[in-house]
């Protein structure tokens, strides 16, 4: 299912339609909840995270869940943050950067960002080999 728009000249001419398919939503909302500080990375299935370990493109609507619904649309992030993090915080910020950025490009209401903390990273600590010891 794709969401089609009318576009209207004036009141009565219709220029055509516009239709968005719920994948390029999926992108646009990963890519935005990608970018609040404090995201470590989403959270996608264990094929899409083997599949991207060993090579395979990107998925860029990974940890995303979108419902296209005749009252508009409701979005599912599914995501891991930095230790440290005010969860709350964090969380409304990606509610607002998700709903802001898919009405920017897209101009479609979004009823609902339900954002889903699914892990907390550790910063990584250095690993130290014996190369760096010295006697």
């Amino acid at each position: 299912m794709a969401y089609t728009k009318d576009l209207r000249k004036g009141q009565d001419e219709p220029l055509g339609k516009i239709e968005i398919a719920p994948e390029v939503i999926g992108v646009i909302a990963g890519l935005a909840a990608n970018e609040v500080e404090q995201v470590a990375a989403m959270q996608g299935g264990f094929a899409t995270e083997m599949r991207e370990r060993f090579g395979g493109a990107v998925n860029y609507r990974k940890g995303v869940k979108v419902d296209l619904l005749e009252e508009g649309i409701t979005v599912e992030i599914y995501c891991t943050v930095l230790f440290g993090a005010s969860i709350p915080l964090v969380a409304e910020s990606i509610q607002n950067t998700v709903r802001d950025t898919i009405y920017s490009m897209t101009g479609l209401h979004v009823l609902e960002v339900n954002v889903h903390i699914v892990g907390v990273q550790f910063e990584k600590t250095e690993s130290l080999s014996f190369d760096d010891l010295t006697f």
